[in-house]
């Protein structure tokens, strides 16, 4: 099943969420919607808590990652956000999986790219946890998103598949010369919050993985370039101290981060003309061999944080 389904609507995942807060016996009426892409994230600020509705039935096996790195997290005391305490994570609602997570009210200033190659390297020493994590899989990834996309036409279909097919052997390769530590796999600003003047933390651990530590390297410098961001590259650079775009493998590094962009609007074609319209602009791009092309973040298409679930 997909997200055309009125399983994975913005009703549906509202009445989900208000449903999981009934069965915390939490109050629901001040929650905001924050998110609706491959999970409904909502906030309640007037209890502290995040939840975070998955909107797949094929991705249960993320969300129980999720919960297991959540829990590591708060042992360890990582550089990130916290599962909420004293409840049982992953939270069942009507067949979908929801995590619950505490809420980070706004400080400023604003996390930056220095506060990102910051947190990175805190993030990378970590180590492995005792339990397995996928390895990074970016092809195997949008293939998922691919292949079950009812609103993907057949010629679109295949082009992306038959770049996934290019792509997989180099992918392959920098896995294999890896040595399978920990990486967040969509680092950005936006997977940044700061919790108090001196504390930055990531957040969104669903591509969370081992590999090589590069990959987080490779989103600032994609974003820069496709979303013309001038600096951002050369801060995070500075801040972690490697300018990714001058590794022998850089072009193997951007293009995995493209197709991941890419991929990520196939699930949502259906649900907004604006996501379709962008996902052509960005697949064009690709076929045409157009890397200077800017593309708009999906975030500034749609501003649903200022709306009340």
């Amino acid at each position: 099943m997909t997200m055309t389904s009125g399983r994975f609507t913005e009703t549906a995942m509202t009445n989900a969420m208000r449903k999981i807060a009934g069965d915390l016996h939490i109050p629901s009426d001040g929650a905001r919607l924050l998110r609706l892409t491959n999970n409904a994230v909502f906030a309640l600020p007037d209890v502290g808590l995040v939840i975070r509705v998955a909107r797949s039935h094929g991705l249960h096996d993320r969300v129980h990652k999720l919960a297991r790195l959540g829990a590591w997290f708060t042992d360890i005391d990582a550089p990130t956000i916290r599962l909420a305490h004293g409840h049982e994570q992953p939270f069942t609602v009507d067949g979908l999986l929801a995590t619950i997570w505490t809420y980070v009210p706004t400080c400023l200033p604003e996390p930056t790219v220095h506060d990102l190659g910051h947190v990175l390297r805190q993030f990378h020493a970590l180590g492995s946890p005792t339990f397995d994590l996928p390895a990074w899989d970016p092809i195997g990834d949008a293939r998922r998103r691919i292949v079950d996309a009812e609103a993907l036409n057949n010629s679109d279909r295949k082009v992306l598949l038959q770049w996934c097919d290019q792509l997989a052997p180099r992918v392959a390769r920098l896995n294999a010369q890896a040595a399978g530590g920990l990486i967040h796999a969509d680092a950005h600003i936006g997977n940044l919050l700061r919790e108090s003047p001196d504390r930055v933390v990531l957040c969104d651990f669903d591509a969370t993985c081992t590999g090589p530590w590069q990959v987080d390297l490779a989103a600032v410098a994609v974003g820069e370039s496709r979303f013309g961001r001038t600096g951002a590259h050369a801060g995070l650079a500075a801040a972690y101290g490697y300018d990714i775009t001058t590794d022998p493998d850089w072009p193997t590094f951007r293009e995995a981060r493209e197709l991941k962009m890419v991929a990520a609007a196939v699930p949502l074609l259906a649900s907004s003309p604006y996501v379709a319209e962008q996902f052509q602009i960005r697949l064009q791009s690709i076929i045409n061999d157009g890397p200077d092309i800017r593309w708009t973040p999906f975030a500034d298409l749609r501003q649903p944080e200022q709306r009340e679930a």
